[in-house]
């Protein structure tokens, strides 16, 4: 796939909106709901998921940290209790997620270790090389031009810093991949309609990861917007994949 393809993907067809508009209004309406979603959907292993990203900076020893789509500060706040950095900072366009973040931060006694911000991750405010690591969990799929965010990315990153980026992929071999296509296709949306009230969102999700472009194809786009030593790492039969690269 290439990365036009999930640009094309929105969750409301036929709206006026950009596909960034969009996004920000389906995660502003499930944001109450989001983190119990991920939990129950996932049956809890999207938890172990985000602790193996971050294990991959543990060596570099990061002192300051960006959080890309950070939605309800989940990753940031496990990156703090894990790599403990000096401060991480967490970019969202959805306010609605980030007040609940916010709420979760202070409840961890984070307020001084964590700031969250509403920010377009591909226009990210911050000068060249500011930080040592960027982290990015299931966000990167949602940006309105793919090539664009992951460019700013490495811009904001240090020459030696590192990018983890952590995404759903589609599992090759039977019969993962037949069980995934059919809990995708039914039950997803039907989670979405009556647990999250949002068919749309939970529809737009199995479409956006199966035009998202995934292994080799992801790491081409990685290494042609500057990054280098990219790496890819699939997790649970396939079903995640957790992309590494170096500035």
């Amino acid at each position: 796939m290439a990365s036009k393809d999930v640009q094309k993907v929105v969750p409301f067809e036929g709206s006026k909106l950009s596909k960034k508009e969009q996004i920000a209004h389906m995660f502003d309406d499930i944001a109450g709901r989001y983190d119990f979603l991920n939990r129950f959907m996932s049956l809890g292993i999207d938890v172990t998921w985000r602790k193996k990203a971050l294990r991959m900076l543990r060596s570099l020893q990061p002192k300051q940290m960006l959080d890309v789509a950070t939605g309800t500060a989940d990753v940031a706040i496990m990156a703090q209790r894990m790599l403990q950095p000096d401060h991480i900072t967490g970019i969202d366009i959805s306010e609605g997620m980030l007040e609940l973040g916010r709420i979760k931060v202070t409840k961890a006694g984070l307020d001084g270790k964590i700031t969250l911000q509403q920010g377009d991750s591909e226009t990210i405010n911050f000068p060249d090389a500011t930080f040592d690591a960027i982290t990015a969990a299931f966000g990167v799929r949602n940006f309105e031009n793919l090539e664009k965010g992951l460019s700013e990315m490495c811009r904001v990153l240090k020459p030696g810093g590192k990018a983890v980026i952590l995404e759903f992929s589609n599992p090759t071999k039977t019969p993962v991949k037949q069980l995934y296509n059919f809990y995708f296709r039914y039950i997803t949306p039907w989670i979405g309609k009556w647990i999250a009230r949002n068919k749309a969102a939970y529809t737009y999700l199995p479409s956006s990861v199966k035009a998202f472009p995934q292994g080799q194809a992801m790491c081409d786009i990685l290494h042609k917007v500057g990054f280098q030593a990219v790496t890819c790492k699939t997790l649970t039969f396939g079903i995640c994949s957790i992309y590494c690269a170096t500035r």
